[in-house]
């Protein structure tokens, strides 16, 4: 209890991964960065290496910007950039150019910061893009940080959620071929899915209540079974369990006319049935301003939603926003759930506590 009054008091202590030296990952951690003012929100510590933030920071003629160097973060200044170095080695800078060099580099600032997030060092990680293809070695098998960051803690099922201002959009499954799509939709992965994501609506963004809308996995919602049987046989019953454990939970509907008539307006989070059935109209809808939340997990990780762009490397181009928006919510999430465990932390439970949809 006392640990986490002195969390909820003190400045969010904020772990950044640097990602893929060569693509635009210092860039936008350097712009969003740059005003200092950022820094009355939370303390950054960047996990990367100096010499190669100088580079990028020259290239981008920030002047505004000076990083602490620190030996690790918990020598971190307050009111400081500060900067751990991952590894003494140079590294060598190919912007817009996957090498095995940085793919290294990106994989050393990650398991460093997981093993400060595991061991409560930073509060919160905000990871800048990688490449999945050249971080790929014995220490890293997966498709992405996702993956990953699940098998660092025990195997914990994570949920993505994307997240712009009041649109959640969460995928019920992740990175998979979309021809397994249909045989990985079951109703135990739909209800523990459901429940990752009520349950982070309630203790990571502080909504008492969450009304959430589930999309069908078929055009028209498999328009009663004449496009395909999943909502019937498998969604809708999900959807029904789910409300009678008192979950709101509603649908499920067609993704074409959901999203096109702004239905989602009306929800706290969508669960969409594969990948692109939700990050394609998420992406149109948040512009340049996405962030993607892992739930589900015991830490607190965001992202920008966006890749190493390599196209844009060295050409002062990228947008900072998603990476900034990416900041800003790791800390207010690592806030509200810290508030959260304070509020709840003696409450009895009662009998119909959670009280099914009317």
């Amino acid at each position: 209890m006392e640990a986490e009054n002195q969390k909820t008091e003190r400045k969010i202590r904020l772990g950044i991964t640097h990602g893929d030296i060569n693509g635009i990952g210092y860039e936008v951690i350097i712009k969003s960065l740059a005003d200092p003012r950022i820094l009355e929100l939370f303390t950054p510590i960047i996990y990367g290496h100096s010499k190669v933030a100088s580079f990028h920071k020259k290239n981008l003629d920030e002047g505004e910007i000076n990083f602490n160097l620190v030996k690790d973060a918990a020598s971190a200044h307050p009111k400081r950039v500060n900067i751990v170095n991952c590894t003494e080695q140079d590294l060598k800078i190919d912007l817009g150019i996957s090498t095995d060099v940085a793919g290294k580099a990106a994989l050393q600032a990650l398991e460093m910061a997981v093993s400060d997030l595991k061991a409560e060092r930073i509060d919160a990680l905000v990871t800048a893009p990688i490449n999945k293809q050249n971080i790929q070695s014995k220490d890293f098998d997966f498709p992405g940080h996702t993956e990953y960051l699940s098998s660092r803690f025990d195997g914990i099922e994570p949920l993505m959620i994307m997240v712009w201002q009041q649109l959640r959009v969460a995928t019920l499954t992740g990175h998979i071929p979309l021809q397994e799509v249909s045989s990985r939709i079951t109703e135990k992965l739909l209800l523990n899915k459901l429940a990752i994501l009520n349950n982070s609506l309630v203790a990571d963004f502080g909504i008492i209540r969450p009304k959430i809308a589930v999309l069908g996995l078929n055009p028209h919602a498999g328009d009663g079974g004449l496009l395909g049987n999943e909502e019937q046989e498998v969604i809708a019953p999900a959807l029904a369990k789910a409300r009678a454990s008192g979950l709101l939970v509603f649908g499920p509907y067609p993704a074409d006319g959901f999203f096109g008539a702004g239905s989602w307006k009306k929800y706290d989070a969508v669960v969409s049935m594969y990948h692109d059935q939700g990050l394609a109209p998420f992406k149109s809808i948040a512009f340049d301003g996405g962030v993607n939340y892992t739930a589900g997990l015991p830490i607190v990780r965001t992202s920008p939603a966006h890749g190493t762009a390599y196209e844009l490397a060295g050409k002062n181009l990228a947008s900072a926003e998603p990476f900034r928006q990416a900041m800003y919510l790791a800390a207010d999430i690592a806030r509200t759930r810290s508030e959260h465990k304070l509020l709840t932390a003696n409450v009895l439970s009662t009998p119909n506590q959670h009280p099914a949809n009317e």
